[in-house]
Parts: structure tokens; sequence; C-alpha cells
């Protein structure tokens, strides 16, 4: 059988590194910095590229190699580069290939700090971004501008779990002649394959669900080979590259990473469907919730919902911050993606530099709670979620 007609979980296992002269199972970790050559002539070929060779560590590594072949695989890129975190990915691909002038047609509902590159560091270089509301995908070709670069959008979206319509933007950026940057952090390339949908490039935060257990942090950028060319020559010379460590962690990590999400998605449709019925909630969004306003655009290119949870608690203010004060076992804290089940107040804390205008105008209300369900007893995380509930 040929590497490309195996499925998703053997890819993932068994793409690797090619093997050492010790044979071992599985791929060793290259902690260094750099590589030696046999004399100059190969150095100077490494050098002029007309030899694939490792030179250093900041340009690539047998361990970050795997990783990202991993990657593209899975998602169906022909290259990718891998960062040393998932907002590195961000704004490394957004620099590699804006000029001054350029402009960005972006969904409204984005991660906050993505938000503050968009509204406060860009505008600096003369890159200036419009927002469509995230159930408004129609309303994109009228913010087209001449200079318009770059459509870009989160899907499902942090932290409200909007889902858009890939297939619809991707005809849009087509038609324009524009690129599409979808980030695909929430879904990972088990659940949804945005360059199936017309994406040109696929940025995820690797510190999430690929890593799944909270060790590491990661991100990479895969898509097309020379869009990728030039993100990784700017990368090449700013130095945002992931440590050969953390992409060996991440590489295993891919191994079990369809085993996971599938526990985690079960468990996060059952506590949605709880939520959904609870006294002290007073809305629940969860894409595979047929409750949630685009279920059957998550149906049609997601496999399953992912395992982020959102909800209001009753009372605002008082009773989300009740509701964070009583949970026992859950963690609270900003992260996402861990076998540990979490709870995060994104008004305070992941978006709590937006304005109050601009959380709202994404769903961020004061008591929002955003959960990223973990690997737990789905009984045990009901039970803990309710009796804080209860006390709300």
């Amino acid at each position: 059988m040929s590497l490309k007609s195996q499925n998703f979980e053997t890819q993932a296992v068994r793409t690797q590194t090619e093997k050492t002269q010790f044979l071992e199972h599985s791929t060793p970790m290259y902690l260094t910095s750099g590589f030696v050559f046999e004399d100059s002539e190969e150095m100077r070929a490494a050098f002029a590229e007309e030899k694939d060779r490792n030179l250093y560590s900041r340009f690539s590594n047998p361990n970050t190699t795997e990783f990202v072949d991993k990657i593209c695989k899975l998602e169906g890129a022909e290259d990718g580069y891998a960062f040393a975190t998932g907002m590195a990915a961000v704004f490394s691909t957004f620099a590699a290939l804006l000029d001054a002038g350029d402009h960005i047609v972006s969904a409204r509902s984005v991660f906050g700090s993505t938000h503050s590159l968009f509204t406060k560091y860009f505008p600096k270089w003369n890159i200036e971004t419009s927002y469509f509301p995230v159930n408004e995908v129609d309303k994109v070709e009228s913010l087209i501008q001449p200079n318009t670069k770059i459509i870009y959008a989160e899907s499902p979206t942090n932290p409200g779990v909007d889902v858009l319509d890939l297939e619809l933007l991707g005809e849009i950026a087509k038609k324009h002649k524009l690129l599409l940057v979808i980030d695909n952090c929430f879904a990972t390339p088990y659940l949804q394959n945005p360059i199936k949908f017309g994406a040109d490039l696929v940025i995820h935060s690797a510190t999430k669900l690929i890593d799944g257990q909270g060790r590491v942090l990661g991100g990479v950028t895969v898509g097309k080979k020379e869009l990728i060319r030039e993100i990784y020559l700017f990368s090449r010379n700013t130095g945002p590259a992931l440590s050969p460590f953390n992409a060996w962690v991440l590489s295993k990590s891919l191994e079990t990473l369809a085993v996971r999400v599938d526990r985690h998605c079960e468990n996060a449709l059952k506590l949605a469907e709880f939520l959904e019925e609870h006294p002290k909630v007073n809305w629940v969004k969860y894409p595979f919730l047929k409750s949630h306003p685009q279920y059957e655009v998550a149906k049609k290119q997601m496999k399953l919902g992912g395992n982020i949870v959102a909800f209001e608690v009753k009372n605002g203010v008082k009773g989300g911050k009740t509701f964070f004060d009583n949970i026992k076992m859950c963690s609270l804290s900003a992260n996402l993606g861990d076998t540990r089940t979490i709870v995060t107040h994104p008004a305070s804390t992941t978006h709590s530099k937006l304005a109050v205008e601009d959380k709202l105008a994404v769903g961020i209300t004061d008591g929002m709670v955003r959960c990223s369900v973990g690997l737990e007893h789905i009984d045990d995380i009901i039970e803990d979620l309710e009796q804080a509930l209860e006390q709300s």
C-alpha cells in the first residue's frame, strides 16, 4: 500500500524521518543547533540550495521536518513551516505575504491577539483590515478593495464556536484572485481540511489539540508551495522557528490525535446537550448541536463538532463569578485542547483587551463561558459543572 492511499490514523503514526544506523523504531530527538558538512563544496551546495541538507535548526531540523510532513499529509498541503507558537505562525504568515498598503478582509470573530495584530500593529505598516460578521459571509465581496490581498477566518471561531462556510469563502477568494487563509486550530486536520474547500494556507496553534496534553507550545502553517516558500524565507531571517524538542513532542502527539479527538468530541456533545437543558444557562453553542446557527454548514465540512462548548451563565457578572469560584475538578485556565477539562472566562482573560463593543460584536458577554472539554469521564465533567451552576 502506498502512503497516499493510507488512512488519516495510519499517516499520523507512520510518517517518520528516515531511520539512522541504529534502526530505531521511534524517531529520536535531534537536539542540535547546527549540522556539519563533509567538505567546502558540500557546504556551498547546501547553502545554495542545490543540495537538500539540514543547515541550521532555525532553518530546518529532522524533528521539525517530520512534524511538518505529517501535518502536510493530514491537511492535503504541498509544504509547510513550523513555528514556536500559534501566534508566531499567524504573524509570520501575514508579514511574509503582505506589503505596505495591502488590505485584509477578515471574519470579525478572531482570537484576541490576532485582533490586536489587525488593529494595533499592522496599521503601523499601512496594512488595514475590514471585518465582516461571521453570520454574514455574503458581505465579504462588498468589503473587497483593489488592494485586498487576503481573506482570513477562523472556523470554528474562538471563543464563540461560530462556523463559517469555507466553500463559499473559497469561491469568493478564487473569483477575486485573493488568498484564503484559514485558522483550523479548533478543528484540527482530523475534523476538517480547509484546503479541500479552497483555502490556500491553513494555520494551527499546535499548542492546543495537536499536542493535546498542555505540555509544549507550537504553531504551523501549511499550504501552497510557492506561498510557503515566502513564509520560510521570512521566518529563516526573523527566527520564529519551532524547537526540535517541541517538534518531537508534537509529532508523537499526532499519533494519538484521532483517538483523543474522538473522545473529546463525544464528551463535548454530551456536555452541550446537558447544558442546553439546564435552567441556569441562557444559551449553548456547539457546532454539532442542531440549535447551532450554522449546524448544516458544520455537518458539511466537519467530521465531528470539536471539543469547545460555549455557553452563557445567567445573572451576568455575578452569576459567572460564582460559577467559576465554585468549580472543583475542572481547571481555570486560558489554554484549551488539553486532556483536562478547562473553563475560561473570555471577557476577563483571552479577550480582555477588546473594547466592550468589540466583545459584544462577537458574542462575548460577561456571563459567557468557554469550556474546553477534556478526556475525563463525562459524568464527572457534568457533575462538576452542574454543582457550580446550581450555586451561580
